[in-house]
């Protein structure tokens, strides 16, 4: 899977992901081979390209569950960008508390991990697309910190507003994302703080809700002197989303980093993050299951054939050039080999026989 830029889409190629309008509505499913008309439709939603699957590349497994995440994404960033853009012009935001119900009903309360996928962004549309990701994160991580229907709501509506201000800030530093030296901190700090201001009981935004924003602003932005015992638990929560989704997003400038990667990020700087909420971060989202490829620090890459529960690090690994098992929860192993990083790969939703799988795990 590869990703074109409109301006070099071509006649024949596939599409590999679904594209939906602002309703949800399927427009050009998986697998559709681009027509001339499909090009021009593509650059008149403003897109900056499709993923398209190489000449021999197989369609990836998706579940209903996933089709259903990436509409739910598409439908959320147009109704968002409504919002926030009506907030900024001295407007009260009309469907703000529905599509926080609406994310904390899909995902909110749910018993299993889901796969979250990322969305590509630019400068443009990247506050819009990271506030909803990092709302659904909140969603799923506030389900198992057992938060009751009016904390969740505050916490999600906090994180739809969290970075309103970024919105106004000049290009030469929106175009940066979160990479920012020490002058463009100053900026931000700044902005955000005049984004904070549109938040006001006036437009129909509780004082709870702007509490946790101004928190996370407080946490984000180096001022420390918040005594940490009256930091919320939301805001400690939101803490953790932004930051995963900040290090996981795919941006046209800039690499991302992997789920394990900022997995590991948060576990070891635990004076930062708290260790219960990076827990329920762990529970709510497929990072190391199986079928997903990862390199080892021996260099070897292999294939994790079963979960650990207990600690997300320590799975088995089948390895692909000698075909030997590791058990990581064996801590002999563990201390001369680890996982280094998940496999560099645009998608790594690799297709598994999970029958055959646990048929192979059995026989060990």
């Amino acid at each position: 899977m590869i990703f074109v830029k409109s301006e070099d889409l071509k006649y024949g190629m596939r599409i590999a992901k679904p594209i939906y309008n602002k309703s949800g509505v399927l427009l050009y499913e998986r697998n559709t081979r681009l027509t001339l008309q499909g090009i021009e439709s593509v650059k008149n939603f403003g897109l900056l390209g499709l993923y398209i699957l190489e000449p021999a590349e197989p369609v990836p497994p998706m579940t209903e569950e996933d089709l259903d995440f990436e509409r739910f994404q598409t439908m959320a960033v147009f109704s968002i960008r409504e919002e926030l853009d009506n907030l900024i012009a001295g407007k009260e935001p009309v469907n703000l508390k529905r599509l926080a119900l609406a994310i904390i009903t899909n995902y909110g309360r749910l018993d299993h991990k889901i796969s979250f996928t990322q969305n590509l962004r630019s400068t443009t549309d990247y506050v819009y697309k990271h506030v909803i990701n990092t709302a659904i994160l909140c969603a799923l991580m506030s389900s198992h910190m057992h938060f009751t229907p009016t904390e969740q709501e505050e916490l999600v509506t906090a994180a739809l507003l969290h970075d309103i201000g970024k919105l106004l800030l000049p290009n030469k530093v929106r175009e940066k994302y979160d990479d920012y030296d020490t002058n463009d901190l100053i900026i931000v700090r700044k902005f955000q703080s005049d984004g904070l201001g549109l938040i006001r009981p006036e437009m129909g935004i509780d004082s709870g809700i702007r509490r946790i924003v101004a928190q996370i602003h407080k946490m984000e932005y180096g001022d420390n002197r918040e005594d940490t015992g009256k930091i919320l638990k939301a805001s400690k929560i939101l803490k953790v989303a932004n930051l995963f989704d900040s290090m996981t997003a795919m941006k046209l400038k800039q690499e991302a980093e992997s789920e394990i990667a900022a997995v590991k990020y948060l576990l070891l700087n635990k004076d930062e993050f708290d260790e219960e909420i990076v827990g329920a971060l762990v529970k709510s989202i497929k990072i190391l299951t199986p079928g997903v490829c990862v390199e080892l620090t021996n260099k070897e890459k292999g294939l994790v054939i079963s979960e650990n529960p207990s600690n997300i690090l320590r799975p088995i690994i089948l390895t692909f050039a000698t075909n030997q098992i590791y058990d990581l929860s064996n801590n002999g192993i563990y201390r001369r080999l680890q996982i280094m990083d998940i496999m560099k790969t645009m998608d790594n939703r690799i297709k598994v026989d999970k029958e055959r799988l646990q048929e192979y795990m059995n026989q060990r």
